[in-house]
């Protein structure tokens, strides 16, 4: 059966609560931090961005564990979902060990060869040895968000990112700048904050599971390792996610590390379009992790038969919110901007490229809701294939715009019309042509 307009809202809506929450911290962060200069903008982008590609790995194999929690629950397998959702919280705390063990090692070494600034290098430094931290908490929530959205049960992500963002500001303010007793920390401050703020999110995702879920039913906090069956299958999906979603965070942090090359001021201007560029796409990752588990479901239940009707519905929504959101962003573009620095040179090198940044998001909504598709049908290999194709030939692009070509900064950001380009036209092709029918999980 179609879901309704009103159906995909609701799954879609506690979404788009969440990562509003989530970006506050983000926004937050770049903010704050821009009061403190260029160089801790900048070197806050580059830890973020190494930060995020890693936990980009976890995610991804939350990704799996969701459309196979999405096609047990259509089956009507209910305890199988709960035994998915809790072999992906173990494996994610174990791999979360062996991840900020290894990057405390490594991540010094990695970050001060990449970056060719010295101030920035350090103060990078600085905030991915302590926000590295935030991985075990932040993996844990990835297993329940899979589980929740799995279900169709996404109201818990609004609560749990509205409790992590508002201590997040509170402890930013007070941890950056030294208020209410504490020790101004600068850059360390903000990393701090955000490993604090994610595990307050992780004990009330805990206490609200154990007080609304019904455990016997679901068998939630109670699989374990041992059932190799459905770990295998998690593992089988998920692996090609992982990489899928590292190829894709871990591209942004090479092509901030590319931008970096062309001036600390070029820097921080990406630093704060790529802040209200997330915050502009709230919609659109929601809409595409609704069509994701609709699409999941409905196979279960279905088949494969209402597929595309999905897909286009969910993307039709997702334009009601784009539009306008790309509209204001382009009339708003210098206020907004005015929000993360008080540098004339630093908001005139910004506004263009971000206005130009708000209307790739059209092409964006429809591109990544169909691709959502793809990985949706379980077909996670050609989701991998379809980025990486697809990665690769955007930052071929982004060095010769920036390095080569030495262009302006708006002429660089044009790497992401390519990049959707290309993504959206990829995702169609395999649904034209594809023997996506006869995938079995």
């Amino acid at each position: 059966m179609m879901p309704s307009n009103k159906e995909i809202r609701a799954i879609a809506w506690p979404i788009v609560l969440s990562l509003i929450a989530q970006n506050i911290v983000n926004v937050t962060d770049t903010a704050f931090l821009g009061r403190l200069g260029s160089v801790a903008l900048g070197a806050s982008a580059i830890g973020g961005l190494f930060y995020i590609a890693i936990y980009m790995l976890g995610f991804g194999f939350g990704s799996g564990a969701q459309i196979l929690i999405a096609r047990r629950n259509g089956e009507g397998l209910y305890a199988e979902t709960g035994r998915i959702a809790n072999q992906t919280l173990l494996v994610l705390f174990l791999f979360g060990v062996v991840m900020v063990t290894a990057i405390q090692f490594t991540a010094p070494n990695t970050l001060q060869s990449a970056i060719n600034s010295g101030d920035v290098a350090s103060a990078a430094v600085e905030f991915t040895t302590i926000r590295i931290y935030g991985l075990f908490f932040a993996f844990a929530n990835v297993a329940f968000r899979s589980f929740y959205v799995g279900i169709a049960k996404t109201r818990l992500l609004g609560y749990s990112a509205a409790v992590m963002a508002a201590i997040n500001v509170f402890l930013d303010y007070a941890l950056i700048f030294g208020h209410f007793g504490l020790p101004a920390m600068g850059i360390k401050g903000a990393a701090l904050a955000s490993v604090v703020a994610e595990a307050a999110a992780v004990v009330f995702t805990v206490i609200y599971t154990l007080r609304t879920i019904n455990i016997n039913k679901y068998k939630i906090f109670t699989a374990s390792l041992r059932h190799w069956k459905s770990l295998k299958q998690t593992a089988d999906v998920s692996i090609w996610v992982m990489l899928q979603n590292f190829l894709s965070l871990g591209s942004w942090f090479v092509f901030f590390i590319i931008v970096e090359k062309s001036g600390e001021l070029n820097l921080a201007a990406s630093n704060i379009i790529r802040s209200i560029y997330m915050v502009l796409i709230i919609p659109i990752l929601a809409f595409a992790t609704a069509a994701n588990t609709l699409v999941s479901n409905s196979i279960g239940t279905f088949g494969y038969r209402f597929t595309g009707a999905i897909i286009w519905r969910v993307s039709l929504q997702g334009l009601w919110f784009v539009v306008p959101l790309a509209l204001a962003g382009t009339v708003l573009a210098r206020p907004v901007v005015s929000i993360y620095t008080n540098n004339t040179n630093l908001i005139n090198q910004t506004v263009a490229p971000l206005q130009l940044v708000c209307w790739v998001m059209i092409l964006f909504n429809m591109a990544y809701i169909l691709f959502q598709g793809v990985s949706a049908t379980g077909n996670t290999r050609t989701t991998l294939l379809i980025e990486a194709v697809t990665i690769v030939v955007y930052l071929i692009y982004s060095w010769m715009v920036t390095v080569n070509w030495q262009l302006s900064i708006t002429a660089i950001w044009t790497n992401e019309y390519l990049y959707f380009l290309m993504l959206g036209i990829l995702s169609y092709l395999y649904f034209r042509f594809g023997n996506w029918h006869h995938k079995k999980l």
